[in-house]
């Protein structure tokens, strides 16, 4: 593992000063280390994870880490506790998880434990139909997770992330299908994305559908017809330097579906397994 780990305390709010007493309590998955971590995708991952923080907070939700590289796991039981879970991005996808086996070109972070942990948190949250949201290397894990598959090296990639000797992210044009949730959320059938990825997704699992494509075809959101509200997104939305409303629009919705979601009985559970 990496020597390198983003710091709790480089993330987290200070406090939930300004929260009503019942604000949604929302997991939010993300592995604090992985394999190959360098300065830069360090300050990429804090950066990420503390907006992805700040606008939870922001749109009324007690948001709390759930480290999917920590020594001591979260027991995946303990999600059901949760009114919302949502899954960020973070190094790759191991290919055996989807059938892949030869090498990977670009390949970096894989971390086998901490995706077979966060495949069985998501199943668990399908399963309970809790509201997710997934975000590019989460929106991956939902799709695999789900029975799919991901191109492991995409190619030709220009669409999708910096070149050599550029920044990694970029500006991206998205197409939003018509009648999926995302269209509804933004109220326009494309919108200006950060992106900065190298693998995505590849065949759609079957339990899914395809929300939104980029301009090559290649699927950059993915929706669950079957539950209330699950939502993939391959894009950063999270990114302090992409559009600021955009941003609010999705994660506002988030949090308003887990709002919704919120039952007392599922605090409850949460206390009765806690060891």
């Amino acid at each position: 593992m990496s020597a390198l780990r983003v710091d709790p305390a480089a993330i987290l709010p200070p406090d939930d000063t300004g929260l009503a007493p019942d604000a949604p309590r929302i997991a939010v998955v993300v592995s604090l280390t992985f394999p190959g971590m360098t300065e830069q995708t360090l300050e990429l991952m804090e950066r990420f994870t503390r907006v992805a923080f700040e606008t939870l907070h922001a749109a009324g939700a007690r948001a709390e880490l759930v480290d999917s590289a920590a020594e001591e796991l979260l027991p995946e039981a303990e999600l059901a506790g949760y009114d919302g879970v949502l899954f960020l991005g973070g190094g790759d996808v191991d290919g055996s998880l989807y059938g892949h086996t030869a090498p990977v070109p670009n390949s970096y972070g894989v971390d086998l434990r901490a995706d077979e942990y966060c495949v069985e948190l998501i199943r668990g949250v399908l399963e309970r139909d809790q509201p997710l949201l997934a975000i590019c290397r989460g929106s991956q894990l939902l799709n695999v997770a789900c029975g799919g598959s991901l191109i492991p090296d995409l190619d030709p990639w220009h669409l999708h992330r910096g070149g050599p000797g550029e920044p990694m992210f970029l500006d991206e044009t998205v197409n939003l299908l018509p009648g999926s949730k995302v269209a509804a959320i933004m109220g326009r059938e494309a919108v200006t994305v950060r992106s900065g990825h190298h693998q995505a997704v590849g065949t759609v699992a079957p339990e899914l559908q395809v929300a939104a494509v980029a301009e090559d075809g290649v699927v950059e959101g993915t929706e669950h017809p079957g539950k209330t509200w699950v939502v993939g997104v391959q894009w950063h939305p999270e990114d302090s330097d992409g559009d600021a409303g955009d941003r609010s629009l999705l994660f506002e919705e988030f949090v308003r579906q887990s709002r919704l979601n919120a039952r007392p009985e599922r605090r409850g559970l949460a206390e009765a397994v806690r060891p």
